[in-house]
């Protein structure tokens, strides 16, 4: 199958030449466009996955010998998620290269987090499978190399530090829910409020659901501290 100009000039900006082009299509190819001769890209997306994950570890040992899994389990979790994806994802064009159905295009799916997320992933997983480990090794550290370098800043997660306040004191993990959700499906915006056993509570707003639940806990955690 022929690479689309779009895909062309994505897999230029990818850095890597498809021996068999097939599996950039595939990869490329959203659930709103596969049929029946076409797959998409969601098992693909299965196996960058954990393609990922491992040069990720790798890198994160490498990069720290003296780290221990305690340091590195909250890094490779930051490098690793939807987010972080979706941003090298963005950097490198490749929701211009998505092929999808004019509805899930029309909503916004090339802006999508998540949609972008996953066929990160995939892109990881077919230039795995066109090359080996060592190919899609080269790229995702070529892509990932300074959130590698910087992953001990970017790893600061107000969640995980707010459980662990929790903990401390013998409470519950704290408790998330969504209070108000507007704005159109290609631009949702979410409130969320969290709250401690104790009854301090916090709410914020933003695009995604994580991304308010992130800044909940951040307000909490300011609210809880300076009350102590």
């Amino acid at each position: 199958m022929k690479l689309t100009p779009e895909a062309r000039a994505f897999a230029t900006l990818l850095g890597h030449e498809f021996a068999h082009p097939d599996l950039l299509v595939q990869a490329l190819t959203h659930s709103s466009l596969s049929s029946g001769a076409r797959q998409d890209y969601q098992r693909l997306e299965f196996l960058g996955d954990r393609v990922l994950g491992l040069v990720i570890a790798d890198a994160l040992l490498k990069d720290d010998p003296q780290a221990t899994e305690g340091d590195l389990a909250p890094r490779l979790n930051a490098l690793v998620r939807k987010e972080t994806c979706a941003e090298v994802a963005t950097e490198i064009n490749l929701g211009t290269a998505l092929m999808m159905g004019r509805s899930e295009s029309q909503s916004g799916g090339r802006r999508k987090v998540a949609l972008l997320g996953d066929a990160m992933e995939a892109v990881i997983a077919a230039v795995f499978l066109d090359e080996g480990f060592n190919a899609a090794q080269d790229v995702v550290l070529r892509l990932w190399r300074d959130r590698i370098k910087t992953a001990h800043e970017i790893s600061a997660d107000p969640k995980s530090e707010l459980q662990e306040w929790a903990q401390a004191r013998k409470m519950p993990p704290p408790t998330y829910a969504v209070v108000d959700r507007s704005g159109p499906d290609h631009e949702p915006v979410f409130v969320i409020e969290v709250q401690v056993k104790s009854g301090q509570k916090a709410r914020a707003k933003a695009t995604s659901k994580r991304a308010a639940q992130q800044a909940a806990a951040e307000a909490l955690l300011s609210k809880v501290k300076d009350d102590e």
